[in-house]
């Protein structure tokens, strides 16, 4: 992992629990950002939320004809940019209608509210801020790691996340992750209307929060939902003829394909059957449905080519903005169509 990975994880994220769950894949020694417990809210606060989002007028852009350098000029009516106070960055462009959901009362007090968080039973178990301030996620545990008849031990979480550039409403969902691989697994626990999104307008929350309570039932109903899914998964097989053939679907090229694609693909089914092969983190379930779905994900978290971007900040984006969920869901319906 290179320095400029790790120093983007200290800085922008926070992992808690790791007395139940072991550090996060990419701990090194000296590392501030884990917790044995929960992580503290002060800390979210103070390390990823300090700063404000602040709503600043647009104007046209005028260009000099002596210098050819552009000014500002007229200001644009119904439009507003929403920057960052510590460092200026531009986040978004709105209209006058765009309500701006500020990370500590949308990831942490509705939070509070939505969940009931003051009994004690639940706390942070991590929080990411994403493409500079743009994107941020706050995950909310209990503290105890659940472990299936399978063996398969997870962890319930339910995620609030919100943006300030327009790229995702503010939602609430449920989900979890597994200990093994440190991946999140969505197995259509959000597909069954355990997941409400927010507009980012005026009044946004006015009146849904016993809707969303109701709709949620989140962490108390996750673990037993998820421990059924597992047995589903578990109870089909999957054996080596059927994975060949679920490879070979996710990496088949057209007869035209250029040399980069062909190895591309080339790569990906050594990577794929190198783990169904010899991974700790699918062997336990390889035979299944559930190992052929750890293999899947364990690569797109794991070991496929990231771009643009680094992979921590890829990974944590894809479950924010649903990325992994239709990945997973693709996975899914890919291994039982070929398993039967």
């Amino acid at each position: 992992m290179s320095r400029e990975t790790h120093e983007w994880l200290s800085n922008n994220t926070l992992i808690g629990f790791t007395e139940k769950r072991g550090n996060a894949w990419h701990y090194r020694e000296g590392d501030s950002n884990h917790y044995t417990g929960a992580v503290p809210v002060e800390d979210v606060i103070k390390r990823l939320f300090s700063w404000t989002p602040q709503e600043r007028p647009m104007f046209m852009g005028v260009q000099q004809a002596d210098t050819g350098l552009w000014v500002p000029g007229k200001q644009i009516p119904g439009r507003k940019a929403i920057t960052r106070s510590d460092t200026g960055d531009l986040l978004g462009m709105f209209g006058d209608g765009y309500r701006v959901h500020e990370y500590p009362e949308w990831l942490i007090e509705n939070v509070g509210t939505l969940l009931d968080t003051s009994t004690g039973d639940l706390g942070i178990g991590s929080a990411v801020l994403l493409r500079k301030g743009a994107v941020a996620a706050v995950q909310v545990e209990v503290p105890e790691t659940f472990r299936s008849p399978e063996g398969l031990e997870f962890r319930p979480f339910v995620l609030a996340s919100t943006s300030l550039d327009g790229s995702i409403a503010t939602s609430y969902g449920r989900n979890v992750t597994a200990v093994v691989c440190d991946n999140t697994l969505d197995m259509g626990l959000n597909e069954r209307g355990q997941k409400i999104k927010i507009r980012h307008t005026r009044n946004s929350l006015d009146g849904k929060v016993a809707m969303a309570r109701e709709a949620l039932q989140l962490i108390h109903t996750t673990a037993d939902d998820f421990m059924a899914e597992i047995a589903k998964f578990s109870s089909v097989s999957v054996d080596d003829k059927q994975w060949e053939a679920i490879v070979f679907e996710l990496t088949k090229t057209e007869d035209n394909a250029s040399k980069r694609s062909v190895t591309m693909a080339s790569n990906k089914r050594d990577a794929l059957m190198q783990l169904w092969q010899n991974d700790d983190r699918v062997a336990p379930w390889r035979g299944t449905a559930l190992g052929a779905f750890q293999a899947l994900n364990t690569y797109g978290t794991h070991v496929q080519t990231v771009k643009g971007a680094e992979r921590p900040e890829r990974n944590a984006l894809n479950v924010v903005t649903g990325g992994q969920a239709k990945v997973d869901k693709q996975a899914r319906e890919l291994i039982m169509s070929l398993a039967a």
